[in-house]
């Protein structure tokens, strides 16, 4: 039995106002749409720290915990209660790369203004938001 809310970090990586997006694949969750690098926190981890792990596993990016900035959070109603941050990278290290092609089988880089049409919905509607620190409540 799961207890608490689970909690989701996803991280922001925008080049030359492209944003870098990974196809989920294999995990039984928004198979087969695009999504932010990211995932959920581990017992005991911050959200710059999962944010800096989860980039590194999923991407190969390198970036500092400081090098993150707040951006807003999503708390929806899906399967369950959820709660998601979204960071900010300022910058990093590397080129990304699929480092899970168990969970991802596509990775790109996307202009805001022309996202996939299969985009996971929550995150659609936090990249069509305005940047800046904000709250979004879906599905209640």
């Amino acid at each position: 039995m799961q207890r608490g809310i689970p909690v989701g970090v996803h991280v922001l990586v925008e080049r030359a106002g492209h944003i870098l997006l990974m196809r989920r694949a294999g995990t039984g969750f928004f198979d087969g749409l695009y999504s932010l690098p990211g995932g959920h926190l581990e017992a005991g981890e911050s959200l710059r720290g999962a944010a800096v792990r989860e980039m590194r596993e999923e991407t190969g990016l390198v970036i500092a915990p400081d090098a993150l900035d707040h951006d807003g959070v999503v708390h929806r109603l899906s399967d369950t209660n959820r709660i998601d941050f979204f960071l900010r990278a300022r910058h990093w290290e590397g080129e990304p790369a699929i480092r899970e092609p168990d969970k991802c089988d596509a990775l790109g880089w996307f202009a805001r203004g022309a996202l996939p049409p299969d985009t996971v919905p929550y995150i659609r509607a936090m990249l069509e938001r305005a940047p800046g620190a904000w709250l979004l409540e879906l599905g209640f």
